[in-house]
């Protein structure tokens, strides 16, 4: 399968997942899970980053990301290798640790709604596991600062965002006590059926996509992949593919109309023996990946 390309710009934020190779656990002890920390911070100092929520299981681990710089494939770089090296050191062990290349979901940075999605996804991951009752407890989450003072939070950890993402009422200590209460309630959603539906489509966007936001995000992010010419690269996955196909075949036909004189209407209308509408049927399937189907249902 083609690889996702790496979309980067200041101030993007991402849902980054990885795991280790073969399943093996990236953690042997808690020594490791504080040395990983540590790499954390010693790669926010050198990158900016901003880390928003984050957990750590035995052979995985999630981080919900900031970059305030465009410098995520850089700094991820070093972050997974230089953390490799410090477990194999600690380990006496040698060889890759994670399982090829780390997954970056990108985030709509300026919709809470999706912000929140996703760190309460990841706080979560202890309960789905049977780590945990109460996502608080886990120890090795970033939920567990939520509840306490900001002067306990490691200086690295941006937690302000998560709340506020919220719009709970009040001042900071109610905002995070009612942010707990949140989590502790869909700790117990977790466990219930009526709330399965809509706990697995959420699963699933997190999962297997690679953009999560609203139609303006996305059409940015797309304007992004035409300057950078990914059309005709291998590293363009068939999803980013799709989403930018449909984005030029639109594209492509707005101008098709205006050389033809037609409004979009006339041609929507028009029998498909048209000749201006298989002509522009063939540009559209000669020029984008769009398939048939979508070009027939389209026009």
């Amino acid at each position: 399968m083609a690889r996702a390309i790496r979309v980067e710009y200041d101030g993007a934020v991402y849902h980054v997942m990885s795991r280790g190779n073969n399943g093996q656990e990236i953690f042997c002890t808690d020594k490791d899970r504080e040395r990983f920390l540590q790499t954390l911070e010693d790669a926010c100092e050198q990158t900016g980053w901003l880390v928003h929520a984050y957990v750590l299981m035995s052979n995985h681990y999630h981080i919900l990301l900031e970059t305030p710089e465009a410098n995520l494939v850089a700094g991820m770089k070093w972050f997974q290798g230089t953390y490799t090296q410090r477990f194999n050191r600690a380990n006496d062990r040698c060889g890759h640790l994670f399982q090829g290349r780390y997954k970056s979901l990108l985030v709509d940075p300026e919709n809470p709604a999706y912000f929140s999605t996703v760190s309460t996804y990841i706080h979560l991951n202890p309960v789905r596991a049977g780590l945990c009752a109460v996502p608080g407890d886990y120890p090795w989450s970033s939920c567990k600062y939520y509840g306490s003072k900001a002067s306990k939070r490691p200086e690295w950890l941006d937690g302000q965002r998560v709340v506020d993402g919220f719009a709970f009422p009040g001042g900071i200590r109610m905002r995070s006590a009612a942010y707990v209460q949140y989590m502790t309630q869909r700790a117990a959603e977790e466990l219930d059926p009526q709330f399965q539906d809509q706990i697995d489509l959420e699963r699933k966007e997190l999962r297997r996509g690679w953009i999560m936001g609203g139609e303006d995000f996305r059409s940015r992010v797309l304007d992004m992949l035409e300057t950078m010419h990914v059309e005709q690269s291998d590293n363009f996955r068939s999803e980013q593919r799709t989403m930018h196909g449909k984005s030029q075949a639109n594209v492509l036909l707005g101008k098709a109309l205006g050389q033809l004189d037609l409004d979009e209407s006339e041609l929507l209308s028009s029998r498909s023996s048209m000749p201006e509408k298989q002509a522009v049927a063939w540009l559209l399937k000669k020029q984008t990946v769009v398939t048939g189907v979508w070009i027939a249902e389209r026009l």
